[in-house]
């Protein structure tokens, strides 16, 4: 896959198979963070034509080049960043519950601190000021929430690592959440 910017600036996915890797994909049973079995070393995907539904539709944000132009290819930084927003419900004791946009970020969990990349902190701080925080998955039940400066109370960063759930959200939640039809 490739994209082309405006400014004439091509990406390709060449040799990082990072989503390959960091995603799980549940019509195959492969968890997050474990080697896909139909990938080749240097050949990529052995089943490309006929790969799962969730394969096909995925993308990767550095490929789209939505904002990304200072991000390193996910095989160097350690991270992805997927295209599509999720959310998390933030809940208050005496107040109703919040939901908030996030962007959903798969770290690779040999890179503990890639969360912590200068470029990816320029970024979540752009989103942060579009309402959206960072989901950052290490698998598909372990997660953190980052909370931006431009979001939070006292103008730093917070990571809130407790309290997670791994509910997965249903489309009719999604579509209440984003306004879809």
């Amino acid at each position: 896959m490739k994209i082309t910017f405006t400014d004439s600036t091509t990406r390709h996915c060449g040799g990082c198979t990072s989503c390959c890797k960091l995603l799980p994909v549940k019509e195959i049973a492969k968890p997050a963070n474990t080697r896909c079995g139909y990938q080749r070393t240097g050949k990529g995907c052995s089943i490309f034509d006929k790969r799962p539904f969730s394969c096909r539709v995925w993308n990767c944000a550095w490929i789209q080049g939505d904002d990304t132009e200072e991000l390193r290819r996910p095989d160097r930084s350690h991270y992805v960043i997927d295209i599509l927003p999720d959310y998390v419900t933030l809940q208050f004791e005496s107040q109703p519950d919040v939901k908030i946009p996030v962007v959903q970020i798969w770290l690779d969990p040999n890179y503990p601190d890639a969360h912590r990349d200068p470029a990816l902190r320029a970024y979540l701080m752009r989103r942060g000021a579009e309402g959206m925080m960072a989901i950052v998955r290490t698998s598909s039940s372990d997660a953190f929430v980052i909370c931006p400066p431009n979001m939070s109370h006292d103008g730093k960063w917070h990571e809130e690592r407790s309290g997670m759930s791994d509910k997965e959200h249903s489309l009719a939640d999604f579509l209440q959440t984003f306004g879809g039809a």
